[in-house]
């Protein structure tokens, strides 16, 4: 079983080291791509004006763009660290014990939109770009970009798939036919009634990657995870489309917001 997550907008500062293109997972596939987008995102961050308006930074966030002048000298740290915001705060990496720190290092993915498939210990700068920037200086958009450089990462080496991507990050690494199960998360209200949750569908995946990580899950397919959840206390059942998942949460988003309460 693999887990790929979407990145996150906001991240930590700092790090140790020096970033070093060729030691991030897939390499050889994605390197070249990797060059170009870096070279694309650092001669528009030089020019203050056009980069806020493209990267839609307001006035408190154009501190950020210091990141992406300085992404060879700014420190590293590993991905699943450097990203914060609602997913990785319910997930907590930091925290976790070394052996469900090591299952996830080896079970998980994050698809950056700078990076590309990034193994989750990679070391990497900080930094900022999201899906759905133009960078006037690539030939072609972004998503063709990684589109076309994923095509040649060995998807089956990473088993099963379980992908917890936004769609925006689908879509610069679409899986091949048959690769993995897509996972949507739904609420249960007091009544009953399942509905689609938003941006607390974050939390959820967070902790449910926390749960995975914890418990040395080895899943071989979708059968194998609907029965580990049911183990662990959790619904989940058929997506809305042909192959897909949904993990069905009792979280109240105001309650997970404030005191941090787990999807039950």
């Amino acid at each position: 079983m693999h887990l790929l997550l979407p990145p996150s907008e906001t991240k930590r500062s700092g790090g140790g080291s020096v970033f070093a293109a060729e030691a991030l997972t897939h390499h050889d596939a994605l390197g070249d791509a990797r060059a170009a987008v870096r070279a694309a995102l650092e001669a528009l961050s030089a020019d203050d004006e056009l980069a806020a308006a493209a990267l839609k930074l307001g006035a408190k966030s154009r501190g950020e763009l210091a990141h992406n002048r300085s992404l060879g000298t700014s420190g590293v740290m590993p991905a699943i660290e450097r990203y914060t915001g609602v997913l990785y705060d319910a997930l907590d990496a930091p925290s976790l014990g070394a052996t469900a720190r090591e299952w996830l290092d080896t079970h998980a993915s994050i698809q950056s939109a700078l990076f590309g498939l990034l193994g989750a210990g990679d070391p990497i700068p900080a930094y900022r770009l999201s899906a759905g920037t133009r960078l006037p200086w690539l030939d072609t958009p972004l998503k063709r970009v990684w589109r076309d450089a994923h095509r040649e990462v060995d998807w089956a080496s990473r088993g099963w798939v379980l992908d917890l991507r936004s769609k925006d990050y689908v879509e610069l690494a679409p899986l091949p036919a048959d690769a993995g199960t897509y996972l949507h998360v739904a609420q249960r209200g007091p009544g009953g009634q399942v509905r689609a949750l938003n941006h607390f569908n974050k939390a959820a995946k967070g902790d449910l990657v926390r749960r995975l990580a914890e418990s040395q899950a080895e899943i071989a397919d979708r059968t194998e995870l609907l029965a580990w959840a049911d183990a662990h206390g959790l619904e989940m059942q058929d997506g809305p489309e042909p192959g897909e998942l949904t993990l069905i949460t009792e979280l109240v988003a105001a309650g997970r917001a404030a005191d941090g309460a787990r999807a039950r």
